[in-house]
């Protein structure tokens, strides 16, 4: 992928700059919707005895890697990628979040993004078979899934088996990270797009999904994290899909209290951006 293809991230903030011990003091919050373990050197090392094959100098390893993450939370999505793409399913993390993030917000046509969220998928897969025990190597892949499967047709989507493989890495992801608050939102995603495309009887007869169930998940999610954007849209959007025009003000106050949060980095400023734009 060219650098020229990588639209900038349109609202640039001294605030999102995480140099130095930065990072470190605001990582609990910056992660906490999705866990991810900060990378410092005995983290790095912890992964590497796990999978020798992914490096040796930790030290290093991890040096770089909270670089890439610096690069994601200021919005340098490109950099972010192509740092986690050479450190291997090290940085599949981070590129994956880094890539499908902008693909979400920054590209514009369906065939482009659904070409970025395959690879998304491709560097979930191989983090998975590298690092099976960390729980983002399996939410990534449900992320990646889940989006691609927003360019489609329920009915195509659903003839690929992808609505089973999101809802594997996700009951896998929460089974490493119970508290992972980005999982919740996207399981809680997945029962309410299922509901809401093909009904809610043979939603709960052939995949096991539940409007009752969508609510639970998010609402977990918004109790791990009441100031992430995206937990306050996608509980909007999982009760415009479950409930069509009977809940339309719930949703709307959802969409404003994500609008009026205030960012922490470049993702959430991109969320509460799209979250303006559903109420103006």
């Amino acid at each position: 992928m060219a650098k020229s293809n990588w639209a900038a991230f349109p609202h640039p903030d001294k605030a999102f700059d995480y140099a130095g011990d930065k990072l470190v003091k605001a990582w609990p919050k910056l992660h906490a919707g999705d866990q991810e373990p900060f990378p410092d050197e005995k983290h790095v090392a912890k992964l590497l005895k796990a999978n020798p094959k992914l490096g040796g100098d930790a030290g290093k390893l991890a040096v770089a890697l909270q670089d890439a993450w610096r690069a994601f939370h200021r919005g340098d999505f490109h950099a972010a990628y192509d740092s986690g793409i050479v450190l291997k399913a090290l940085g599949a993390s981070v590129a994956t979040k880094a890539g499908g993030v902008h693909a979400a917000y920054l590209v514009a046509g369906d065939k482009d993004k659904m070409a970025r969220y395959e690879t998304m998928a491709k560097l979930a897969d191989a983090a998975i078979a590298a690092l099976p025990d960390e729980a983002n190597s399996h939410f990534r892949r449900a992320f990646a899934l889940g989006r691609y499967s927003q360019c489609l047709s329920i009915t195509q989507a659903l003839a690929q088996g992808i609505a089973g493989k999101v809802r594997s890495s996700l009951d896998t992801a929460l089974k490493l990270a119970p508290k992972h608050a980005e999982a919740r939102t996207a399981l809680g995603l997945y029962h309410a797009e299922i509901v809401g495309k093909v009904g809610g009887m043979l939603a709960k007869l052939t995949y096991g999904a539940s409007a009752a169930e969508a609510e639970k998940q998010l609402k977990e999610a918004l109790k791990l994290t009441p100031d992430s954007p995206i937990a306050w849209i996608e509980y909007g959007n999982a009760l415009l899909l479950l409930y069509a025009g009977k809940r339309e003000d719930e949703a709307a106050a959802a969409f404003d209290k994500a609008a009026k949060l205030k960012p922490r980095d470049a993702m959430e400023a991109l969320d509460a951006a799209w979250a303006r734009s559903q109420i103006e």
